[in-house]
């Protein structure tokens, strides 16, 4: 069916949509603008994640967006909080009336003739739906909503326990009273344990290898001071810089002086769980620090739970599952009534739609990053991926400023179409990210490219993409208008 006209089209009500769509009224309030969600319910990864102890991996006061203070006293913040948070913020700033539940963005197609994008939309009762817009934005997020990552391991239909992903955590799911095996070491198993252990017989976290984890306060002392003496609005814009500032420095001295900083992590976690435990197998990485993502743990919980005797941490491979447990390639054996397979997210880009422009089918791994935002050969369409170190939403704030910068440019220039151009065939492309978490390195070679040097590279750096998408210029004679 022939669908509506709207300017801008957003895809995903997630931290990432939400935050767009309000700065698009907030910007450019004489757009119109749709959201089209697959679920039936905003909030994206803090609605789906129902898992024990689900929460932020990032302080608040960056996860939180910049035109919405973070007031709760908590920098670390529980899921349910974060869910009410972005709620309060869709409700607050009338984008709740902009969303289209139930509404999965198949494939989009782009016309220079027309200079409009159409986009094909699935909903739940099987009816095919057909909007155009002139502008295409997808906050879809980077994995796959639909499944998560699980290795096929040997021997798993023997076993006569339950087996569960965290992505997929019901609530009928009974941990009490019970041993359970939580598989992985990154963000998701370090919450998972120590929440498990407070009612389970015993939680044994077993890893194939280690990831650096470091405590963090759950409230910043910092934060809560600024918070009596200057005020929530003055507090939060000096503790988000604060907490920018310092998440910058600590990811260059990880990158310039990996040893020194490889120490100083493996120290402050013998100063939790003391000189005889065995540090260097279970706790030391053999990579670098911020290679991958910091593991930050809340007042050490984790730690606590070693401590008491509750959790336990095991490095090994697994040979086999069994009837009872896991078999390991030690000859060890787990018991086990309960497994969590906190292996990893299956990466999914753009939201896995289809892309056409002018008829020639686009694959994510041809494309090449403009500034972090928008794709060279690509009019008028971004999508917003946050950082890899840092929080997320401080990169995806930044990207959906640039897109309203954008288009007030070409309102103001009357230009109908934008798009990167990459004179320079011979350019040198390297990976999407620098990064070697297993879930970034599974699809690698589908990933888009960046090249060496401004604009295709690709920043992890605040402070750069601050001075580049906030106040850089827009017409910068790489990006075409028309």
């Amino acid at each position: 069916m022939a669908g509506d006209f709207v300017d801008v089209l957003i895809v995903g009500a997630g931290l990432s949509g939400i935050g767009a769509a309000a700065h698009l009224q907030r910007h450019c309030p004489e757009l119109s603008v749709v959201i089209l969600e697959a679920r039936d319910a905003l909030g994206g990864t803090w609605d789906l994640f129902r898992y024990p102890g689900v929460r932020s991996d990032s302080d608040m006061h960056t996860l939180g967006y910049s035109f919405r203070p973070w007031t709760d006293a908590r920098s670390i913040a529980d899921g349910r909080s974060i869910l009410e948070y972005l709620q309060a913020t869709a409700r607050e700033t009338g984008v709740d009336r902009l969303i289209r539940y139930r509404h999965r963005v198949r494939s989009a197609s782009w016309s220079s003739a027309d200079a409009r994008w159409t986009v094909e939309a699935e909903c739940d009762s099987g009816e095919r739906i057909v909007l155009r817009c002139g502008f295409l934005l997808v906050c879809s997020g980077y994995y796959d909503y639909a499944e998560g990552y699980t290795p096929a391991f040997p021997g798993l239909e023997r076993f006569g326990g339950r087996v569960v992903h965290p992505q997929h955590w019901t609530d009928d799911i009974d941990h009490a009273g019970k041993r359970v095996v939580v598989i992985g070491s990154g963000a998701t198993a370090v919450t998972l344990v120590p929440e498990l252990a407070r009612t389970a017989a015993h939680v044994t976290m077993l890893q194939r290898s280690p990831s650096y984890v470091l405590s963090l306060p759950t409230v910043d002392p910092i934060a809560r001071w600024l918070r009596r003496h200057v005020g929530d609005g003055a507090s939060h814009a000096l503790t988000r810089w604060k907490n920018v500032l310092l998440s910058v420095g600590i990811f260059k001295l990880c990158r310039r002086r990996p040893a020194f900083a490889k120490a100083t992590l493996l120290k402050l976690v013998r100063r939790q769980l003391g000189p005889d435990y065995d540090i260097d197998r279970h706790f030391t990485p053999s990579y670098n620090p911020w290679e991958q993502r910091l593991c930050f743990v809340p007042d050490g919980d984790l730690f606590k739970a070693i401590r008491k005797g509750r959790a336990s941490v095991v490095t090994d491979t697994i040979e086999s599952f069994t009837e009872t447990g896991l078999r390991l390639a030690s000859g060890a054996e787990l018991p086990a009534d309960l497994v969590v397979t906190a292996t990893g997210l299956k990466l999914k880009l753009v939201g896995g739609l289809e892309m056409r422009v002018d008829g020639r089918k686009l694959a994510p791994a041809e494309l090449v990053n403009y500034k972090g935002v928008l794709f060279a050969g690509v009019p008028n369409f971004a999508s917003i991926f946050g950082y890899t170190n840092a929080s997320w939403t401080l990169k995806a704030d930044l990207a959906a400023i640039f897109v309203c910068r954008l288009l007030n440019h070409m309102k103001q220039t009357g230009a109908r179409q934008c798009v990167p151009r990459a004179d320079d065939g011979a350019m040198t492309l390297h990976p999407w990210v620098d990064f070697s978490s297993g879930y970034f390195q599974r699809v690698m070679d589908q990933l888009p490219k960046q090249g060496t040097k401004k604009p295709w590279k690709l920043n992890q750096n605040y402070l750069a993409d601050l001075v580049t998408l906030r106040f850089g210029a827009v017409d910068d004679g790489v990006m075409r208008f028309s």
